[in-house]
């Protein structure tokens, strides 16, 4: 409408040329459109309002037309949702009627015992007439306890795997019977294939496993899917149902190459192929996982997959394992791996009225739980943490290829959605690769420095790795290689998406800018020592290359800004850091998070040398490891403030938490070195890896909640202990001028409370010639994992790293001497031999009421176990 009111009709060639401008810049300035008029002729008799008014028009289409297609695409999800519901609801009311006539058949085989509701049992005779008026003219009879339903005719016996008798259905049982022996002819692999397809159905959509919603897992038309996992059967087990904008033939493509999709298959290996008669194949697979941990082995598998298509026109994928001497070839075992047990799983697609796909996604394992330390065991005995690593994962991925395919995840810079997808799981399978370190990789040891807390490893072999360290090939010319250092450690009350969204925001925190440089630039340039440099600060570019809501991933480059420097000319060159963080937003159960980062130019490709370094955190469920006391506390402000006096005077208070949250954490750093530096490159290594350890630990513990003491270790509030604590305050307070503890009044049980809930560990020792434990608070009996009553039968020596025996004695005589003394961070170790780091530690003499020496105590400050 111009200015006189009228409409404005723009001719074809004024509206192409609006388009092309359009798709270019849709809010185009004002100066844009003037300029537009001058270089259009077409357009030289419209006004800029108009043009104004035309742009506004276009984008209100656009959005409209958005709207629209988001509406018909949530009514398609709430459709297939609506229909999976009702298929649930009907599977669950079908299998509540068997339960209940299984359990009326077998009451009426218990005389004596009394119906529920107080009336009285129906003779044998009449309990059949009943039940088969019930089945429509079916009957049943019983024989040994076991009910046998007879359909129509006589002696034709059906047993329904699909539910079992609420007698029974609680109790464990193996869903996979063992197997007669069969050969490895084609009758019979596809024999063992018909065997696993009927498993794997009875799964996907019948009751063979008793399922319950995953928490945190709510069903919606955003919602990944319906998630479940197992209780109660054997191994651990995980299953998810949703719609994908994909057709059937590309959804099968992508699930069948399983190490394109999930993160923790390492390669998978087709060892032979067999079509059967109606169209489907049997394939023999080799499958090796990765270890989400340096304390454990990875795990691989030998398996049989059949893909067909049913009579119904949906394809099935299933698989499972085959076991030699039972129901398959025998499969040697591979060095570094365990092997493990795939249970009869697979995929169901659907094809849905409204388009795209309805997935059926079933995980089972039995991962051998006993081969790795009991803390570790959640993580391979946990259904939660199968269904976020595996059964998940293969919905997220093609719910994002569906996504790239439609447009919707062009990354606002205009990077490819396939290419930053494969720098994601690049930077992903680097790390694995690094924290798993395979000999046939090129990996191999270090001798250790004294120290078990950090394995350092090296790779000088030209081995690519699949593209992880394809870094220059002079590199390996000039015999330099890989060195990289990792350590596991444990943690206490922290949400591993709270940690690590930390560790992304405030990087200050535990990276060292000079070395994050150095390494940037060496692997750049492949001439560069490690020696400290001119001043480097980490600067986070306005450049996210991905975003992924339904995951919480973000990729993203990271900018280390050089100055220039006379001593170290070559941090003058900007650096950067390709970084992946994944998890953050996320807080189903068993759901992990991780920040992954390596060092790369401004330009990105597909190919371009990575070289991951980073951290994993994966959540421990508690009920395993409640055992395992290892709580620690900390104000968050005052622990990064960093101040001289840090934590002496913070004892915590209990805010009644009654539940423990666990979780490992592993850290992996990689270093490209040369020949002439590779020793400098290690110390160098080990020593920022411990550095790192100590940050994140402090990091940690700031975020950590506080909790109640725990109840095996509660405070000997007797006469004796309460005067031995007030000595040891006020011989503190004498020694140093500071109060170790703040108590809110000077009562002899208000310091004992303080004394006993500090989050340091305070520890007294006697000197009887030789140093023997008096007497400890919570947090020394946790550091040396022992009670109160077993304190004093512990070896002093014990705790002491070979390296610090001597250090220690010298210890006690210099304190007799100058009544304190501060100690540099060291290790020590617990009652069950688990190694322990404290930052530093204060020593002091403790004196009675007549001011003679009643014994020495101990200050650890910032004490972990590490793993």
């Amino acid at each position: 409408m111009d200015s006189s009111g009228k409409y404005v009709r723009y001719t074809n060639e004024q509206v192409e040329a609006l388009e092309r401008v359009y798709h270019e810049c849709p809010k185009p300035s004002s100066i844009r459109r003037h300029q537009l008029i001058k270089e259009s002729p077409i357009l030289a008799n419209i006004e800029p309002k108009q043009i104004k008014v035309w742009f506004q028009n276009r984008r209100c289409r656009e959005k409209q037309r958005k709207e629209a297609s988001r509406l018909v695409s949530v009514n398609a999800k709430l459709t297939a949702l609506n229909k999976l519901l009702m298929e649930e609801n009907e599977r669950l009311a079908k299998h509540t009627s068997q339960l209940t006539l299984e359990n009326h058949a077998l009451r009426q085989q218990l005389p004596g015992l009394p119906l529920t509701d107080g009336r009285h049992r129906l003779s044998s005779q009449n309990a059949l007439k009943k039940e088969g008026a019930v089945n429509g003219g079916d009957e049943s009879s019983t024989q040994g306890g076991i009910c046998v339903r007879i359909h129509g005719q006589a002696g034709v016996a059906s047993t329904d795997t699909s539910c079992d008798s609420a007698v029974t259905g609680g109790l464990p049982h193996r869903l996979t019977p063992q197997h007669s022996p069969r050969d490895t002819s084609p009758a019979g692999l596809l024999a063992i294939a018909e065997e696993t397809l009927t498993d794997f159905l009875a799964k996907a959509t019948g009751t063979a496993v008793d399922w319950i919603q995953l928490p945190g897992m709510k069903p919606g038309p955003d919602a990944i899917g319906i998630i479940a996992i197992s209780h109660g059967c054997v191994g651990i087990a995980a299953r998810a149902c949703g719609l994908v904008a994909l057709d059937a033939s590309k959804v099968t493509e992508v699930l069948k190459d399983r190490p394109a999709w999930q993160q923790d298959c390492r390669r998978m290996e087709v060892l032979g192929v067999l079509p059967t008669a109606n169209g489907g194949t049997i394939e023999l697979l080799y499958t090796q996982m990765y270890a989400p941990t340096t304390l454990a082995s990875a795990r691989d598998y030998c398996t049989l997959r059949y893909t067909t298509i049913l009579e119904d026109g949906n394809l099935v994928i299933c698989e499972r394992s085959l076991i030699g001497g039972q129901n398959g070839p025998p499969m040697p075992p591979v060095q570094s791996f365990v092997r493990g047990e795939m249970f009869p799983s697979g995929y169901l697609i659907r094809p849905s009225d409204g388009g795209g796909c309805i997935i059926h996604v079933v995980d089972h394992y039995d991962n051998e739980r006993w081969s790795v330390p009991e803390v570790l065991r959640p993580l391979y005995e946990s259904p939660a943490v199968l269904a976020q690593r595996s059964t998940i994962a293969a919905l997220r991925h093609l719910r994002r290829l569906a996504s790239e395919e439609s447009g919707e995840g062009n990354p606002r810079n205009g990077q490819h959605p396939v290419v930053l997808r494969t720098l994601s799981q690049r930077l992903a399978k680097g790390f694995k690769n690094a924290v798993n370190g395979f000999g046939d990789d090129g990996w191999v040891s270090t001798v250790s420095d004294g120290l078990e807390d950090v394995s350092v490893m090296l790779n000088a072999t030209p081995k690519s790795m699949e593209g992880q360290i394809a870094s220059d090939k002079l590199l390996y010319s000039l015999g330099g290689g890989i060195l990289c250092a990792k350590a596991s450690m444990l943690l206490q009350n922290v949400s591993p998406s709270l940690l690590i969204g930390f560790l992304r925001e405030h990087r200050s925190e535990w990276a060292d800018f000079d070395i994050d440089a150095n390494v940037a630039t060496s692997f750049r340039s492949n001439g560069n020592s490690y020696a400290r440099g001119g001043g480097v600060s980490h600067v986070q570019l306005p450049l996210p290359l991905a975003h992924s809501g339904e995951h919480g991933e973000i990729l993203e480059v990271v900018k280390l800004e050089g100055h220039s420097s006379v001593q170290h000319m070559v941090l003058s060159r900007d650096s950067f850091l390709l970084q992946l963080c994944s998890g953050i937003d996320e807080n189903a159960v068993g759901a992990s998070a991780q920040l992954i980062f390596a060092p790369v130019d401004v330009a990105l490709a597909e190919d371009i040398p990575l070289l991951p370094s980073g951290f994993c955190v994966s959540p421990i469920d508690a009920s395993v490891v409640g055992g395992f006391d290892l709580d620690r506390t900390l104000d968050l402000a005052s622990t990064l403030e960093g101040g001289s006096d840090l934590r002496l005077n913070g004892d915590t208070k209990s805010n009644g938490t009654s539940g423990q949250m666990r979780s490992v954490l592993t850290i992996a750093f990689q270093f490209a070195y040369e020949v002439h530096t590779r020793e400098t490159c290690a110390v160098m290594a080990r020593q920022y890896v411990r550095t790192v350890v100590a940050s994140v630990q402090r990091v940690a513990m700031a975020l950590a909640p506080s909790r109640a003491p725990a109840p095996l270790r509660q405070a000997p509030s007797n006469p004796d202990a309460i005067s031995l604590v007030r000595h040891v305050l006020s011989s503190y307070r004498l020694h140093l001028a500071l109060d170790l503890t703040r108590p809110e009044n000077r009562g002899d049980e208000a310091l004992f409370k303080a004394f006993w809930h500090h989050t340091d560990a305070i520890v007294c020792c006697a000197w009887k010639g030789m140093p023997e434990f008096v007497f400890a608070n919570r947090s020394g009996l946790e550091m040396f994992e022992t009670t109160t009553s077993s304190l004093q039968d512990l070896d002093w020596d014990k705790t002491l790293n070979e390296n610090e025996c001597e250090l220690s004695y010298t210890t006690f005589t210099q304190v007799l001497q100058q009544d304190y003394c501060s100690l540099p961070a060291g290790v020590r170790m617990s009652s069950t031999g688990r190694t322990t780091t404290y930052e530093r530690a204060l020593a002091w003499k403790v004196l009675d009421d007549n001011e003679a020496v009643e014994c020495i105590a101990f200050l650890f400050i910032n004490w972990s176990f590490v793993t």
